[in-house]
């Protein structure tokens, strides 16, 4: 059986979609769920294309107890890979809009929807549950990124593991 695949999509693919990546492959690990499920991270520019993971983005993971995301390099997001994931996760109604666009069948969502403290928002109010852009704060904006991270993760593994039983009964 081939493996669940989930993307998290933001900008330039090196602060907050690495961050939820790696939080989320975390998640999944503990849940015993690492072997069944990929994920991986892409931005909807270019502009970052090759570089790594932001060096505040790393520090804020290595202070949680994450990874620090070596070894990424930022890539943009193709209509391929929409058609290969089973979620797509977007951070801000803005990415959400452009994935939609790329790809009108995708399985898009917006990453915090399945945090349970944020609003239940339809398209016209997807804004309300941006994840926090922390590019041009300082640290204390990555560690509001990574709290909304945080809080949407257990919900999401929730949603993968009844994706993979539905996947596996059918």
């Amino acid at each position: 059986m081939s493996p669940y695949r989930v993307m998290t999509v933001c900008t330039g693919n090196i602060c907050r979609s690495p961050m939820a990546e790696i939080v989320l492959r975390d998640r999944l690990e503990a849940a015993g769920l690492a072997d069944r499920v990929v994920v991986d991270s892409t931005g909807v520019s270019d502009e970052e294309r090759g570089n790594p993971v932001d060096p505040r983005a790393r520090r804020t993971l290595a202070s949680h107890g994450y990874p620090a995301g070596d070894g990424h390099r930022a890539r943009q997001v193709t209509s391929a890979d929409l058609g290969e994931r089973d979620l797509v996760l977007a951070m801000t109604s803005q990415h959400a809009r452009r994935l939609r666009s790329l790809a009108p069948n995708a399985p898009v969502r917006m990453f915090r929807s399945f945090d349970p403290a944020a609003p239940t928002v339809g398209l016209l109010d997807e804004h309300l549950i941006d994840v926090e852009d922390p590019w041009y704060g300082d640290q204390a904006g990555f560690e509001t990124t990574i709290a909304e991270i945080e809080a949407a993760a257990d919900g999401i593994v929730e949603h993968v593991r009844a994706g993979l039983a539905a996947h596996t009964s059918a």
